[in-house]
Formats: structure tokens, C-alpha cells, sequence
């Protein structure tokens, strides 16, 4: 049942001390704020950052380099050269591997025409297996399958660059030929970059080919570029990393001690480096926001302290007619979790509506910059916030009820 005589008493003693009130308060609701703000900036440079990793959160790549140590009477220095027999032996030999991607490109100079339009565009030789380490969608046709590697079919995926200077505007793209170096494929597929920035530029002037027709058609016979690789189920990618490192070494003759025959880029491990920074972005931010907090619910109890004092005759009338300690004690407790309560919400309010404003000024002016994007806070954080204010305030409260419970009336009503 609510007690209107004591929310009216609360609301006077407000009223009549609105400097002081506010001056305290304002610890607290400084302290909301800059929780809230820091998180929501600590959010949008971690979206910011997260749209760079425009592949698998597990993905791993690894490619040749030259060797560096001598080994079984070969010099170093050696270029080694992935092969088909490579990747059978990864998916025979490796069990943790899930999927393997073995990827090549077009070298030279060259350029992709029709009729009468001409440009240069990069050309992958690629697997079905692609889209589950670089995700990418396909707006119209299709992507690569199984059939297109095992027949080598002169089929080819483009992106909206290729559509853009080989075709006419209201030209429909599929089924119709493009000549690449000499050859020409027809289109069976139209896609879209997934990514920002450059990523998404150098991504629409890409053209996919089966990884099949690029060796045979140009000259790459048993050549792979690169692998794409995804870890199976359970398994951590850099297990897989350096599983095949291992097996790529044995079947090449390379040292084992050479670290840089091979080359290798672990997204995961990159990704969980990018993790721990934000976790501890995060953490600094509670730090420095907490002890902002504690500070302003030091000043609340003060308040009550000088609450109580000044209300020393007031308290030892009451006890005189009977107030038991728990109604004083209550009374000094509920004054101070309102005002922590009520400075954290408004802390709380003004800190996502400042996060609110800075997400939409950024997508109204497309000003969503390569490290910062899309700000925002867990609505689940700021209410933890301030139910843990509302606790930090009756323990601020908790004393000063406390000495006021233990006022003697006698002593009270001779208080000047």
C-alpha cells in the first residue's frame, strides 16, 4: 500500500533543499550517462570494426611462399606450387577439415569484352564451396556447382561492375557471353558484394569461373592459387592451420622448422584478438563509470547524514508518539533510493537519447565512417544499471537510517 504522508514528505525536503538535491544527484545521473555513452561508442566502433571481417568468423586461408631453410640437399629459396593432389589430400588426410576451398586467379594482363565494350576485371577460379567462406549474394542465376567443375564448363558468376560496363542498361545479362582472354563464357549468374568500402569495390569487378575451366582453359594445369578453409564442427581453425601447414610441408620436402614456406591467415584467431579488445573497452568504460557512480552515491548518503540532522527534533517527536525504528529507518531509505533511482533513470534517458540522435544524424547524413557504425546499447545493460543503482542507494541511505533510528527522544526534543 502507498504511504502518500511519506512520499509528501520526501517530495517537501526535495523542494526545500533543490540546490543541494540536484548538485548530488547529478554524480549519480553523470555517472548513468557516461556508462551509457561509452558503451553505445565502444558498440558502434565494434560494429564499425566487425564489418571488416566480411568472411567466416572461422575461416582460414593459406597459400606458398618461398622456402628459407635448406632441406634434403635443396637450397633455399624454392617457390612451391599447390597442386590438385593437394587438396585430395587435405579432405583424405585431415579429418577436422569441413569444407576446403581451393581458389586460383587469372594472372596477366588482360581485359573481358563484348561486342564492342571492353574492361578490366579480376578473374577467380573458384569452388561451389566459396559462398560458405566469403559470403556473397546472388541476385539473379546462380553460383558454381558440382557439375560445372567435373565437366569444366566455360559457365562464369559476375558481379554488378561487370554488368555495369559489358551490358546495356536494360539488357538482361544471363545466358548471354562474355569473351575473357580469348574465351568466351556465358553467364549463368548475377551477384552481390557483401562487405564496405573497398572491399565491396574490388568485389564487383570481380568475375567467377569454375576453378576446373581456369586451369585448363588458361594454362594452369594442376595449379592452385590459395586454400579457403573452414574448420569441421568443434573443431578450432587453428588446429586446422596447422594441420595442413604439416601436410602441405611433407608433401613438398619443406623443413619443419621453415616458418615461411607457407604463408596462413586465421580469421578466427583474428576475430578473438578483436573480441578481448572491445571486452576490455568495455570494461574500462564500467570501471571508469562505476567509480563515477560510487562517488555521487557517497554524496547522496552525506545528504541523508545532514537529512538527519537537521531533522534530529523532528525524528525524536515522532518516536516519542510511538514511531517504531523500522517507519524512521524507511522513511530516511526511501528518500534515498528515489533520489538515486530517479538521477540514474534520467541518466539512463538522456544517454540513449544522445546515442539515438548520433545513429541518426549518421545514417541521415551517410556519415557511417570504415571504424564506426551504428552505435547502440543493450537496453538489458542500462536497467542493470539502475536496478544496481537502486541497491547502491538504500545501502547509501542505510547509515544515516540508521543513526536516525537510534535517535533518543529525550535527547532529540532538548536538540536546537
Amino acid at each position: 500500500m502507498i504511504d502518500i504522508d511519506k512520499w509528501s514528505e520526501i517530495y517537501a525536503t526535495v523542494k526545500k533543499h533543490k540546490l543541494r538535491t540536484g548538485l548530488t544527484a547529478f554524480g549519480v545521473f553523470w555517472g548513468i550517462f557516461m556508462l551509457v555513452l561509452l558503451l553505445g561508442a565502444g558498440k558502434g566502433l565494434e560494429n564499425g570494426v566487425m564489418k571488416d571481417f566480411n568472411v567466416a568468423k572461422n575461416a582460414i586461408f593459406v597459400w606458398t611462399q618461398r622456402t628459407s631453410v635448406p632441406y634434403m640437399g635443396m637450397q633455399p629459396g624454392r617457390y612451391i606450387y599447390l597442386t590438385n593432389e593437394d587438396t585430395e589430400a587435405i579432405r583424405n588426410q585431415i579429418p577436422e577439415v569441413g569444407i576446403i576451398s581451393p581458389s586460383s586467379q587469372l594472372w596477366g594482363t588482360f581485359t573481358v569484352s563484348r561486342l564492342d565494350k571492353n574492361s578490366s576485371f579480376t578473374v577467380n577460379g573458384e569452388y561451389p564451396e566459396l559462398p560458405y567462406v566469403e559470403p556473397l549474394t546472388i541476385a539473379r542465376g546462380r553460383f558454381l556447382n558440382k557439375l560445372d567443375i567435373e565437366e569444366k564448363r566455360k559457365i562464369c558468376i559476375i558481379g554488378p561492375r561487370a554488368q555495369e560496363v559489358l551490358f546495356k542498361k536494360d539488357e538482361d545479362p544471363l545466358g548471354k557471353y562474355i569473351n575473357i582472354k580469348g574465351s568466351h563464357f556465358q553467364v549463368v549468374g548475377i551477384f552481390q558484394p557483401v562487405g564496405k568500402g573497398e572491399d565491396i569495390v574490388q568485389s564487383a569487378q570481380t568475375i567467377y569461373i569454375p576453378h576446373s575451366t581456369l586451369q585448363q582453359t588458361f594454362n594452369q594445369q594442376n595449379r592452385v592459387g590459395h586454400y579457403k578453409l573452414i574448420p569441421a564442427p568443434g573443431v578450432a581453425s587453428v588446429v586446422v592451420e596447422d594441420k595442413v601447414k604439416a601436410l602441405l610441408a611433407q608433401r613438398h620436402q619443406v623443413a619443419p622448422t621453415d616458418l615461411k614456406a607457407f604463408g596462413s591467415a586465421n580469421v578466427e584467431k583474428e576475430f578473438e584478438e578483436v573480441q578481448g579488445l572491445f571486452a576490455g573497452i568495455a570494461g574500462f568504460s564500467w570501471l571508469v563509470s562505476i567509480g563515477t557512480i560510487i562517488a555521487g552515491v557517497i554524496g547522496v548518503g552525506n545528504i541523508m547524514l545532514i537529512v538527519v540532522k537537521e531533522r534530529t527534533k523532528e525524528i525524536g517527536i515522532r518516536k516519542a508518539l510511538g514511531a517504531t525504528p523500522w517507519s524512521v529507518i524507511s522513511l530516511i531509505l526511501q528518500e534515498s533510493v528515489v533520489i538515486t533511482a530517479l538521477a540514474g533513470y534520467l541518466g539512463l534517458l538522456a544517454g540513449t537519447g544522445l546515442i539515438a540522435l548520433i545513429d541518426y544524424l549518421m545514417v541521415k547524413f551517410n556519415a557511417e565512417g570504415a571504424m564506426f557504425s551504428n552505435p547502440e546499447v543493450d537496453p538489458k545493460v542500462g536497467f542493470m544499471a539502475v536496478a544496481l543503482l537502486v541497491v547502491m542507494g538504500a545501502i547509501a541511505g542505510l547509515i544515516p537510517a540508521t543513526k536516525a533510528a537510534r535517535v533518543n527522544p529525550v535527547v532529540a526534543l532538548k536538540d536546537e
